[in-house]
């Protein structure tokens, strides 16, 4: 199985992209979000998720480890295949799906092409208790593609935040979904006290 692809952007379709590495030109489905960043003659590096079918081998490229967990984990839930998961990470990010799954903000989801209002409440309802660890992951991510090259600072510490709420005794879920309240309140800028504060109002509520 391929796990990484680097090489250089040979050509750009509506939702693929061509990567030639030593000469070899790889078909690799990404999503929207990642396909709008792309240049012709870029360097890219890739993680990949490989699909074997009886007719076809794909290969389905991410920015991020983090991404491509994310996509697994879309299709565990009943209904959403690679072509839709690829649809939602193409409309959120990781961390903008997080937070709508934390929040349980299936309207968010619903933005995602095919996926239609009862979908996108199956998926923040069955992925409520399976995500908090990638959304720890992906705020400890650097965002792909963000001009001056880092994420912003609050990343970080909403990573932080989480991980001393649930060292306070509280469930994944419940940290992840205070702290996201929490940052969707005080905005990106919030440090690491001033999110643990202010999550802690939002769970003894």
């Amino acid at each position: 199985m391929i796990g990484k692809l680097k090489g250089i952007v040979d050509a750009v379709g509506e939702a693929h992209a061509i990567l030639d590495v030593h000469g070899v030109g790889y078909e690799v489905q990404l999503a929207a979000r990642t396909l709008r960043n792309l240049v012709v003659g870029q360097e890219l590096s890739l993680a990949i998720e490989t699909h074997v079918r009886e007719d076809a081998i794909r290969l389905f490229g991410f920015a991020s480890e983090a991404e491509r967990a994310w996509f697994r984990l879309l299709q565990t839930v009943q209904g959403v295949g690679s072509r839709l998961a690829l649809g939602v990470l193409g409309t959120l990010s990781p961390q903008e799906l997080a937070n709508a799954i934390a929040l349980q903000n299936w309207a968010a989801v619903e933005q995602s092409p095919g996926v239609g209002k009862k979908l996108a409440q199956r998926i923040v309802a069955e992925l409520k208790d399976k995500a908090p660890a990638l959304s720890i992951a992906g705020l400890e991510l650097p965002a792909s593609g963000r001009k001056g090259g880092s994420a912003p600072a609050g990343n970080d510490a909403a990573a932080e935040a989480i991980s001393a709420l649930m060292n306070l005794g509280y469930q994944p879920a419940q940290a992840s979904q205070a702290v996201a309240a929490a940052a969707a309140e005080l905005g990106e800028a919030a440090d690491t006290p001033k999110l643990i504060r202010r999550g802690l109002r939002e769970l003894a509520r």
